[in-house]
């Protein structure tokens, strides 16, 4: 991925590389990114070019990273563990991702609860 990374001036005093990381997790952790996924954590930055500053003081840089990202395609099937289910529906976790709902109303059909 790439983008360009906004560094406000109040940042300049710790390392360039820590204040980027910091930028890119602000940008992206735990959101959902157009045709990529939802992005998890940040992998590494393979490659920094030189860095700008306009008229707001803040250093600009593009930057080409790699991120974890979590992408299931249409109708795969997922294996989790049932952690607990209500009216709401069913909380599953997966390992690597806790408190997943399932709605009542995507259960399949016939499905009931029995409390």
């Amino acid at each position: 991925m790439k983008d360009t990374v906004r560094i406000p001036p109040w940042l300049f005093n710790i390392k360039f590389n820590d204040a980027v990381n910091e930028a890119l997790n602000k940008k992206f952790a735990n959101k959902v990114v157009h045709n990529v996924g939802l992005c998890t954590a940040l992998w590494d930055i393979t490659k920094i070019e030189d860095s700008f500053i306009p008229g707001d003081g803040a250093s600009h840089s593009i930057v080409h990273f790699r991120y974890i990202v979590y992408r299931p395609f249409i109708d795969e099937v997922l294996t989790g563990k049932t952690k607990s289910c209500s009216k709401e529906g069913v909380y599953v976790s997966m390992g690597f991702f806790d408190d997943i709902l399932i709605p009542a109303d995507a259960m399949q059909h016939p499905s009931r609860l029995y409390p």
